[in-house]
């Protein structure tokens, strides 16, 4: 009998390569659920149980200053790429300590009383932030070298949907628990959605990378951003910078008192917790398989644009929703416009971070990815911090309408710098 061993070698080994990619792109799933969650914790939940229990909206945008960690996490980045306290390795290592801490973390929020205790509430959150904000850093590193540069398209679009499918549990599961249960019971039963990010972390391997490298306190701190600079140049660099700061900042703003603005319009906890469970999914599925593979055909510059005119304009359904409510009485018409509302959001947020964090991702230096990384998502993240903290005095000043028309306005200028840093005949 002939054997034909070049017949034979080539189809374990396409097999072999298909299993390893399916597998990587089930861990962005992953990823991006365990990052997600803790963020629309502070966004969804918990400005809806402090309006419930009466407290105000200017109180509950100042609230977000509490998200500062989000903007320093650049700072102790350098850190997590150079110690791996558990032995596990340096980014599972990191990713294990801020799960576990998440878990406990927000079970201790269903203890507090937001009357008597607002001051440990703020404690809690600050500290639930920085635990997020170093999970960040360690699972954007961990993918950033899990995948290929031909892989990120497909693999951050897939995170970034899943970031978003994350916020269905505090953002609608969580809101619908609380019409039946104690806020007690649905805190903990928030947090134990957190476990599945722990047992990945533990099957997970830890990814090839460049071997740590022992450098002296400054030049951990001082080389990843000094190579950014040299790599870019100081003119280019200060571009990036800046539409890094400015391309979310309109949806950002619009969206950091959504589940206020929708309680305001006359939609009980239930409403948004049902129609956000069907209308967020749907988008953000087509959001994920569409994003990716538009990445693959496109390159991530055209997506930038042509997703980030989707997200500008989602922004304008807010407006619409504003001028139409608050209603008296909600029926299937409201129900409808809240739906639409809410889906293209998912739709256009999602794809617009979808294009976002890969053209952050392909940005960074694998010697210095952890560190390079936490740098853009921190500038990204500072309107959802400092900027935010101001869209409850906003809208008690201007109304709602004249608010969600401000934060398209300012939407522009993101867009206006992709002439610069994102050419469309540039087809990356």
């Amino acid at each position: 009998m002939n054997h034909h061993p070049m017949n034979n070698k080539h189809p374990p080994i396409l097999a072999e390569k298909s299993t390893v990619f399916i597998t990587k792109m089930v861990i962005c799933l992953f990823t991006g659920f365990s990052s997600g969650l803790p963020l629309y914790l502070l966004l969804q939940l918990i400005p809806a149980w402090l309006d419930s229990e009466g407290v105000s909206i200017a109180a509950i945008g100042i609230l977000s200053l509490t998200q500062f960690p989000y903007i320093g996490k650049f700072l102790w980045a350098p850190f997590m790429d150079g110690f791996s306290p558990l032995g596990l390795g340096r980014r599972r290592d990191w990713m294990l300590i801020s799960q576990v801490g998440l878990l406990f973390l927000i079970i201790g929020l269903g203890f507090c009383s937001p009357t008597f205790d607002l001051g440990v509430i703020s404690i809690l959150c600050l500290i639930i932030t920085l635990f997020s904000a170093t999970q960040d850093v360690a699972l954007d590193a961990f993918r950033r070298e899990l995948l290929t540069d031909n892989e990120l398209g497909l693999g951050n679009s897939i995170h970034i949907n899943a970031y978003r499918i994350a916020g269905l549990v505090p953002g609608s599961l969580s809101l619908i628990l609380s019409h039946y249960l104690p806020w007690q019971s649905v805190f903990i039963i928030t947090s134990l959605f957190m476990a599945p990010a722990i047992v990945m972390t533990l099957w997970v391997k830890e990814p090839i990378h460049q071997p740590i490298q022992t450098y002296h306190l400054n030049e951990m701190i001082r080389q990843p951003f000094s190579e950014f600079i040299t790599r870019k140049g100081i003119k280019s660099a200060l571009c990036i910078l800046a539409f890094i700061f400015l391309y979310k900042l309109g949806d950002s703003m619009a969206t950091a008192l959504a589940t206020p603005f929708y309680l305001q319009m006359g939609y009980s906890r239930i409403d948004i917790g049902l129609i956000a469970k069907n209308a967020s999914l749907w988008p953000s599925v087509i959001g994920a398989l569409l994003g990716g593979t538009l990445m693959i055909k496109i390159g991530i510059n055209r997506a930038l644009w042509l997703f980030g005119f989707v997200q500008l304009f989602a922004i304008l359904g807010f407006a619409w929703l504003s001028i139409k409510g608050p209603f008296t009485t909600i029926a299937t018409d409201e129900q409808i416009l809240l739906a639409f509302v809410i889906g293209f959001e998912a739709l256009g947020v999602g794809l617009g971070s979808a294009a976002f964090v890969a053209f952050i991702a392909k940005t960074t230096n694998p010697l210095y990815t952890a560190t390079q990384f936490a740098l853009f998502t921190s500038i990204a993240a500072i309107p959802r911090t400092l900027i935010n903290a101001t869209t409850g005095f906003m809208v008690e000043y201007f109304g709602w309408t004249t608010f969600f028309v401000l934060c398209t306005v300012l939407a522009i200028p993101g867009m206006l710098l992709l002439f610069k840093v994102a050419p469309w005949n540039n087809n990356q």
